[in-house]
């Protein structure tokens, strides 16, 4: 077998690899983020069903609702990003010809990952911080909210990453 043939047939495994974990990826974010959508509608019908029948709501029901939609986004938001749902200014990339379009998609994806992997160190340091500190009502230990930040940013630099991928590749 030539080294051209064996480069391509690696290249080839590799590229079967990428689209695996990507698709396993946007499973398991999917039922994460399906997860916490279906928390929210529990946590919101129960606030409005014991404010509609009872007079009051329990406590933990509002602070339950925050945890949620911080991970609906922090699941959701790569899955976005991925599947080309996130806002964007496509106004602008429809209107120049296809490869600058695809340089742009390029660009905008590689600042995405660049600004996720900065931010990282930081959000971090956040979820670490929230170890020494609880919610109010539930009693949860905050570093749990605290790292709905760093899965947004991981998830969010992969999926662009990914992305970038697929656009190099001629499949997006």
């Amino acid at each position: 077998m030539s080294d051209d043939a064996s480069g391509r047939e690696s290249q080839g495994a590799l590229i079967h690899a990428l689209e695996s974990l990507h698709v396993w990826l946007e499973r398991a974010f999917r039922i994460a983020t399906g997860s916490a959508f279906a928390v929210l509608i529990i946590a919101v019908t129960v606030q409005v069903a014991g404010r509609s029948f009872v007079g009051a709501s329990p406590v933990w029901t509002e602070e339950l609702t925050r945890f949620a939609l911080l991970y609906l986004a922090a699941c959701g938001t790569g899955l976005a990003l991925g599947s080309g749902d996130l806002v964007d200014v496509d106004i602008v990339r429809s209107a120049v010809p296809a490869p600058v379009a695809r340089a742009m998609r390029l660009l905008g994806l590689a600042a995405t990952a660049a600004l996720c992997a900065a931010l990282l160190p930081a959000a971090w340091l956040y979820t670490h911080i929230g170890a020494r500190q609880t919610s109010p009502a539930l009693g949860w230990r905050m570093d749990w909210l605290h790292a709905s930040m760093l899965v947004l940013l991981a998830s969010l630099g992969l999926f662009a990453l990914l992305s970038m991928i697929r656009v190099l590749g001629g499949r997006e």
